[in-house]
């Protein structure tokens, strides 16, 4: 035992960690790919270089996603809500029940707008089967927080003039899940009605990254490799990170919060800060589901295995439980 910033820890050799055999082939087919080395962020004050480092991130996260085109007959709609871009995506033979899904993508809080804000959502529709909002909020560096949280707030605002609070179901993944906790926690602090549910997956719900497998999971999550302290020091412009709305881990859930689904994976870099939120929720009294994929790193395997299509049975569940029961 040794100590680092007056902290006990814990020293590790270097060692091996192989993929479990217990898994689907897909899933170790996946784990067993070839890491691709990702370049640093820029400095926080060069904000040219984050716009190009942005934009070749998105260009290649839109490549990655093209090979899964959406069903046929997928219905997308551009529109803005009181100056906020939605895609508003229905997917074949969705009946106009009023049930709506508002889907805040993922992206580290810096990436998914645009085009691949639309993919995202498209994908989101198909595997909760509903009329999904995807929500195209703006971003860093040019409009750091507040200016998401306001997008997806607003969006929400714009949603609850043509439907009841009982039809909608608020989600997000990774930074998508800390804007989708954050809108409901605000939207309650505003006095707005709150949804039928709420669906967290890996959620990067503290940006002081303060939980442990921030340390215990670095180098073996196979999508995030390192820390993501410099995005979230560019979203958060100065703003405390321990702040709520900004890291909603710490927000008070005992003054209302949706019943809420949580997904992640014990390779995944977010396991603390899905099971720290899991637990708070569950010490303020809120129904709260914990889905952990073994092995899965954040994202699960890409949707590429077995375990992943378990994980949307499960999500399909959920929302489909929420809206039958406020019908």
């Amino acid at each position: 035992m040794t100590t680092v910033d007056s902290r006990p820890t814990v020293h590790l050799p270097a060692r091996d960690i192989p993929v479990p055999s217990s898994l689907s082939p897909e899933a170790q087919a996946m784990l067993a790919m070839p890491r691709l080395e990702i370049s640093g962020y820029p400095p926080l004050a060069d904000k040219d270089a984050w716009r190009d480092q942005i934009a070749q991130r998105n260009e290649a996260l839109l490549a990655m996603m093209s090979g899964r085109p959406p069903a046929a007959g997928t219905e997308v709609d551009e529109i803005e809500a009181d100056g906020v871009r939605v895609y508003v995506i229905t997917p074949p033979g969705v009946p106009d029940d009023g049930r709506v899904y508002l889907d805040i993508h993922g992206g580290a809080l810096i990436l998914g707008g645009g085009e691949v804000c639309r993919a995202m959502g498209t994908g989101t529709a198909a595997r909760v089967g509903a009329r999904t909002w995807a929500v195209d909020y703006r971003m860093p560096p040019d409009h750091p927080y507040p200016a998401p949280l306001d997008d997806c707030v607003t969006a929400y605002r714009a949603l609850l003039r043509d439907h009841a609070p009982e039809q909608i179901i608020v989600g997000g993944a990774s930074a998508g899940g800390n804007l989708a906790a954050a809108l409901l926690l605000r939207a309650r602090d505003e006095g707005l009605p709150l949804p039928a549910a709420a669906v967290l997956a890996t959620p990067e719900a503290d940006l002081t990254e303060s939980g442990d497998t921030f340390q215990t999971n670095l180098g073996l999550d196979p999508v995030l490799r390192d820390s993501l302290m410099p995005a979230n020091l560019l979203y958060a412009a100065g703003h405390d990170l321990a702040d709520p709305y900004v890291s909603p881990l710490f927000g008070d859930f005992t003054k209302g919060f949706p019943p809420t689904i949580l997904t992640t994976g014990t390779r995944d870099l977010f396991l603390s800060n899905t099971v720290r939120l899991h637990r708070a929720l569950r010490a303020a009294g809120v129904p709260a589901e914990l889905h952990v994929l073994e092995a899965a790193g954040h994202g699960g395997f890409f949707g590429m295995a077995p375990e992943d299509r378990d994980l949307d049975r499960e999500i399909r569940r959920f929302v489909t439980l929420h809206w039958s029961a406020a019908a």
